[in-house]
């Protein structure tokens, strides 16, 4: 049995999991307060914390399923993420090798953005986040196989149809 501490263990996770319901709403102050409520929510279940392995899983799988919910009552519409949050410049030095950045960047973000849910939420936790295979097996309640062939899928997906837009100016 692990103790568990709010302040120390859930409020940092905070930024988690605004990426991660960003990811699923895009919709930034959709996303805040998904967070507000995920926050709420662990918080109403603290006598479960005891049994809980990994109170990050818990958390990030309370965030998805609220944010999936909302997206889904909302028909949410797909926005483009907010690129001020990308470090798009780290190595570019030319204004023309800037401006090629970005640009492939926001072809990324929409090829991203037109996966579907489940590769999406897989890519989000295993591309941007670092998150381990079984740490995605827990939260998506699913095996950590199915993790791989998703996220394979869905990199060969963004890979192909770039390879395609690229070469072909589509």
């Amino acid at each position: 049995m692990q103790q568990f501490s709010f302040r120390h263990d859930i409020l940092p996770l905070k930024d988690k999991l605004y990426r991660l319901a960003l990811r699923i709403t895009f919709d930034s102050a959709e996303a805040e307060d998904i967070v507000q409520d995920t926050l709420i929510r662990v918080w109403n279940r603290r006598d479960e914390w005891p049994q809980l392995e990994s109170v990050e899983a818990f958390c990030l799988t309370v965030c998805r399923n609220l944010a999936i919910d909302r997206s889904q009552r909302k028909e949410a519409q797909h926005a483009t993420l907010d690129e001020a949050q990308a470090d798009r410049h780290a190595d570019t030095s030319t204004p023309y090798a800037r401006l090629v950045a970005d640009e492939q960047l926001q072809l990324v973000h929409r090829l991203i953005e037109a996966l579907p849910e489940k590769q999406r939420t897989i890519v989000q936790l295993r591309d941007i986040e670092g998150m381990s295979y079984k740490e995605i097996a827990d939260i998506l309640q699913v095996s950590e196989e199915q993790v791989k062939v998703n996220l394979f899928r869905a990199r060969q997906k963004i890979k192909e149809q770039y390879v395609r837009i690229d070469k072909y100016g589509l």
